[in-house]
């Protein structure tokens, strides 16, 4: 089990047991290139929701207080010519998928693993069972391995010491 990005789970918490969490991890592009891929103006977060965007080592991770970067389309353009990780979890829905080059590889619920779909289903397996995602299973919270996930396929790397600086960031509410 991968818990290295527990922490990140714990950001995101409600403290009553449910995530809100909606994070991108962008191979290779600066904070202000996820912002503008994504369509968010960078600068004050003027309306009700926002994206913030924190460099990290190998590029940059979105943190979108809305759910407009979940979207295929704006995971499209941020993964043109590079790749792209989404990790979405609500009480509602729960998505990972990954996107390079525009086209979305594979897509699937941490919670139903059989039921991948995508360009390439088959992608991710070896990530998948490393970290123990590879099974249709609802007895252990998925969230950190999910995460683990998502930076092991970009190469990106994301601490609590990258969470801690001021990021980037600017109003989503024109995405949803």
């Amino acid at each position: 089990m991968s818990n290295e990005y527990a922490w990140l789970h714990d950001e995101f918490g409600d403290g009553a047991g449910d995530t809100w969490l909606c994070v991108t991890f962008a191979r290779g592009l600066s904070p202000e290139e996820a912002l503008g891929r994504s369509g968010v103006v960078p600068g004050n977060v003027a309306g009700e929701f926002g994206v913030a965007a924190y460099e990290a080592d190998g590029g940059t991770v979105l943190a979108d207080y809305g759910w407009g970067t979940s979207l295929t389309e704006t995971q499209k353009r941020l993964s043109q010519d590079t790749t792209t990780a989404l990790v979405f979890f609500t009480v509602k829905s729960d998505d990972v998928a990954l996107f390079a080059d525009g086209e979305r590889i594979v897509r699937f619920s941490p919670y139903a693993y059989t039921y991948r779909d995508g360009e390439v289903p088959q992608h991710l397996i070896a990530y998948l069972k490393e970290l123990g995602l590879d099974r249709d299973d609802r007895t252990e919270d998925p969230v950190p391995k999910a995460l683990a996930l998502a930076a092991r396929a970009t190469g990106v790397r994301f601490t609590p010491a990258h969470f801690v600086r001021e990021p980037l960031g600017g109003s989503s509410d024109h995405l949803q």
